[in-house]
């Protein structure tokens, strides 16, 4: 059985309990204290992953460390042949892979603003959270253009890949440190369309398109 090492309140951990819950693969949670048990700095954790950071995958002995890592990781192994993660298509697999570099960008400026806002971090919030409007902006941009083209997706082609899994975390969960979606609304349709994908699951701060 596939086992993840997992923070309840994690953008990154949550995308991959995520796609797991999409894929409908079973698996086992294994609970990492970050704040304030500081579990991820302890040898034994250390001694899966020297870098002391949350998500960690355990497939029969196979560690994989990092989300999108992971995320690419099920893609290729779970999932139907290209469903989650082109691989026989080039110009797609390009598009995936620099929605996930995005997805980084949102992690360094929405989400370390979120965690400084709601577990009290030293961190320049102000300039995150400008830094992040100016993605949120592009992001929106894209998707509005990506809709005029009959797109729904961040990626062409008719059917989502973890590109849309890697960066919606990081958007859900912006309003906790203090950025409104309010002016970007090709995002939240976006949204929405994830929250409709079948096996979607919700973590604190996100819930389903019934209660949203």
């Amino acid at each position: 059985m596939l086992s993840l090492y997992d923070c309840e309140f994690s953008e990154n951990c949550y995308k991959v309990r995520l796609f797991l819950s999409i894929l409908g693969q079973e698996h086992q949670l294994i609970p990492v204290e970050l704040f304030p048990g500081q579990e991820h700095q302890q040898a034994r954790f250390r001694a899966i992953n020297p870098l002391a950071k949350v998500p960690v995958l355990e497939d029969n002995g196979f560690i994989v460390r990092d989300s999108h890592a992971i995320l690419v990781y099920l893609a290729c192994k779970y999932a139907p042949k290209g469903k989650w993660y082109p691989l026989e298509d080039a110009s797609r697999i390009a598009s995936v892979q620099m929605w996930l570099s995005f997805a980084n960008d949102l992690n360094e400026t929405v989400s370390t603003a979120r965690w400084a806002q709601v577990f009290g971090k030293d961190e320049n919030v102000a300039l995150r959270c400008k830094t992040a409007r100016q993605l949120l902006a592009v992001i929106d941009e894209h998707l509005w253009f990506a809709e005029k083209a009959g797109h729904a997706w961040l990626c062409p082609g008719e059917r989502p890949t973890i590109a849309d899994l890697a960066c919606f975390p990081h958007i859900m969960l912006s309003d906790e440190a203090g950025i409104s979606l309010i002016d970007y609304p090709a995002l939240r349709r976006w949204t929405d369309r994830v929250k409709g994908i079948n096996g979607f699951t919700v973590m604190p701060g996100i819930f389903s398109a019934a209660n949203s």
